[in-house]
């Protein structure tokens, strides 16, 4: 076959497509108007459309008696966006301290074990002390012989120059500072506890040689717990100090900790976009430890937009759009995506509560058209997310 009659043929089934396509497919004209094509151009497109409008009054299918197309619509509700954190923290003891030995030395005495509850300034260990004992003995002797020099020097001023008995004050003074130097090397060999709290696993035994950064023993404060946890960033200016926060752990299922916000970090992380916020948890029933982890969470007033059902949304060449029933016709109301959920679509648009969205028959819905509702689903209350 020639090439211009396989051409020519090619032409004619083109042209014969896309007539059909006008004629019979609904919203041709729509679609043309839309793509540009002058309103003037597309006189034959109605009359397909009011075909097949008739066709569909013969079946009664798709329209009622009156031409209007059948739908069922679902009424507007408002949903909440934001309303609602929950994040992942770990707990530490509200106070807790590594003991320390003040001075260096061969432990001699341990009086605690693990668990035991201790109180501020309870001695927990003692350290070798006979250096120190005798160096006390020699400061409490060196004082008493100043003392009697002194006093004899003030009995007998008159045999003795005011510079001497000035001397005899000086080395009083100073024998009662090596006193208190050594009564405080004494003390130092007994290792206190700093604060009240529970003994975790003691790391030394008896006749270890320790050193001033050697760890004698962690006591932990867990009347109260600290939770240490990351929120997003859309959150920074929405928490504030002292807002209630709900605090559940892997070791005590079901059980539901109440607490509040006690500090927050001044910046945002800049590699993770979170914000470091530390709660405040009571503990007077001990139940709780340090370094557990725990799942916080926090409620907000939240965000609320219209809500819509998700398969009532349609898409154009300008972007998303709901049918909404007004009078017994459909107009077409541009909307704006917030957020999708399985149930729900969450949108910006010019929506009331309550207003009628088609949901079902929308192949078949134009502007202005009019339409009979089937089925009305009733919808109300408040949709959260």
């Amino acid at each position: 076959m020639p090439f211009w009659k396989q051409f020519a043929l090619c032409l004619a089934l083109a042209v014969a497509g896309f007539a059909g396509w006008v004629f019979f497919v609904p919203g041709a004209g729509d679609t043309l108007r839309s793509a540009g094509v002058p309103s003037r151009l597309l006189p034959t497109v109605a009359p397909a459309e009011k075909a097949s409008g008739s066709a569909d009054q013969g079946t009664g299918q798709r329209r009622g008696g009156n031409g209007a197309v059948l739908i069922a619509t679902q009424a507007v509700v408002r949903g909440t966006v934001n309303d609602q954190l929950s994040a992942i923290g770990t707990g530490d003891a509200i106070r807790s301290v590594a003991v320390t030995p003040q001075a260096s030395g061969t432990v001699r005495e341990i009086l605690i074990k693990s668990g035991d509850k201790i109180t501020k300034g309870q001695v927990l260990a003692k350290l070798d002390s006979e250096e120190q004992v005798i160096a006390k003995g020699q400061a409490e002797v060196t004082l008493k012989s100043a003392v009697e020099k002194s006093s004899l020097y003030h009995n007998i001023k008159s045999s003795v120059s005011r510079m001497d008995v000035f001397d005899a004050e000086i080395a009083e003074q100073g024998a009662r500072l090596q006193l208190q130097a050594a009564e405080l090397n004494l003390e130092r060999r007994n290792i206190v506890a700093p604060i009240d709290g529970i003994v975790g696993i003691i790391p030394v035994n008896i006749g270890d040689n320790v050193a001033i950064t050697t760890p004698i023993a962690t006591l932990d404060d867990r009347t109260e717990i600290l939770v240490d946890y990351w929120v997003p960033e859309r959150f920074a200016n929405t928490i504030s100090v002292g807002q209630p926060v709900e605090a559940t752990s892997v070791a005590l299922p079901g059980r539901v900790f109440s607490g509040a916000v006690e500090a927050i970090d001044n910046r945002i992380d800049a590699a993770s976009r979170t914000l470091r916020v530390r709660a405040r948890i009571d503990n007077a029933s001990d139940e709780l430890r340090a370094g557990m982890s725990f799942n916080v969470g926090m409620k907000f007033a939240g965000d609320r937009y219209p809500a819509v059902y998700p398969l009532s949304v349609q898409w154009d060449s300008e972007g998303a759009f709901v049918w909404r029933v007004d009078d017994g016709r459909s107009k077409k109301v541009r909307v704006s995506i917030v957020q999708r959920n399985p149930d729900f679509i969450l949108v910006t648009a010019d929506l009331k509560d309550g207003d009628a969205i088609v949901t079902e028959g929308l192949q078949r819905v134009r502007e202005g058209g009019q339409v009979r509702v089937a089925d009305q689903v009733a919808s109300s209350g408040e949709l959260t997310q």
